[in-house]
């Protein structure tokens, strides 16, 4: 895994990259996180499908070569 920082954020996470369709993310602390935020309790948080800052913020990183993403 690979750590990388949201751009929206700045929270830290670790990404790992099984193909390009697959994704895996482990967070440290979801509080920083707008989105998770805005869910309140963690029952809530648990819920929220992701985050979208993020998930750019991990489309871009792949594109820059910043992620590793094993051929396929």
């Amino acid at each position: 895994m690979q750590p990388l920082a949201c751009r929206s954020c700045g929270n830290t996470v670790l990404v790992a990259k099984s193909s390009l369709a697959h994704t895996s993310v482990q967070w440290a602390d979801s509080s920083r996180c707008v989105e998770f935020a805005l869910a309140g309790s963690l029952t809530e948080r648990a819920v929220v499908s992701g985050c979208t800052a993020l998930r750019a913020s991990i489309e871009d990183a792949v594109r820059a070569g910043r992620i590793e993403v094993p051929a396929e």
